[in-house]
């Protein structure tokens, strides 16, 4: 039996069952949410225009997928591990990957990247303030650049470098980090918001970009509200962005 037992797990190592990581997962209810920002926001952008979003219930990773849980897919399918920037790897979150990486990953583990309005959604957590922490963003509540606070907030510090996932307080719906740290891959295509209201959006179905969102250690804090937009060649790697994953009910 013992024999046996051994030749199951030496199979199931062969065939990359053995090397998946364990995601833990938050439930994010249904829901209609106002998603960008409203035009008294301060140092808000244009491609930000307000408008009425309804999503039906998803999965959201708790963190942001990590180095460990990323080089055990690089592993399993033979890729090149990233590059960490000698921040070390572990628990800290897995940057330099690009779109197609990031993509591929959540496949690999049956899952998907998040849409723009999914990401927006669970960051708000029900907030209509730039952050799910208020009207500023302190460094004790984020990795970011603290030396550039947003509008007349206090100022903070400048860690210039990632931290490992966990180390701030979630949001209300008690996902971490999705603010600061680094930025995530987001499925869609960037442009413009489509005019009125939408239901479960999937962005444009044509472009080049694609969309990050949540900013990064060395983002001034503007860009780290929960409404503004980044976006990215999905060919290219950024020591600054990273991965969440998103998975159906």
């Amino acid at each position: 039996m013992r024999f046996v037992t051994l030749l199951v797990l030496v199979i199931l190592g062969l065939t990359g069952f053995s090397q998946k990581p364990v995601i833990e997962w938050v439930s994010i209810p249904a829901g209609t949410f106002m998603m960008g920002s409203p035009k008294a926001e301060a140092e808000r952008f244009d491609d930000e225009v307000q408008h009425q979003v309804t999503l039906g219930a998803f999965n959201m990773s708790k963190y942001e997928i990590t180095f460990g849980q990323y080089d055990k897919f690089c592993d399993a399918t033979g890729r090149s591990q990233p590059f960490d920037e000698g921040w070390g790897r572990g628990k800290k979150p897995v940057i330099n990957v690009s779109w197609e990486d990031a993509k591929a990953f959540a496949e690999w583990m049956d899952c998907r990247l998040p849409t723009e309005a999914e990401w927006e959604y669970a960051t708000r957590a029900g907030s209509a303030t730039p952050f799910y922490t208020g009207d500023c963003l302190g460094t004790g509540q984020a990795n970011y650049n603290g030396n550039y606070p947003y509008s007349g907030c206090r100022e903070g510090t400048l860690m210039r470098k990632t931290v490992p996932i966990g180390g701030f307080e979630p949001n209300t719906w008690g996902l971490h980090d999705m603010l600061g740290n680094v930025w995530e891959w987001c499925n869609d295509v960037y442009d413009n918001y489509p005019p009125g209201a939408q239901t479960n959006p999937k962005g444009p179905s044509k472009g080049t970009n694609r969309v990050i969102r949540g900013g990064s250690w060395y983002c001034y804090a503007n860009y780290c509200r929960s409404a503004y937009r980044g976006n990215h060649n999905p060919d290219q790697v950024n020591y600054g962005i990273g991965i969440r994953l998103v998975s159906d009910n």
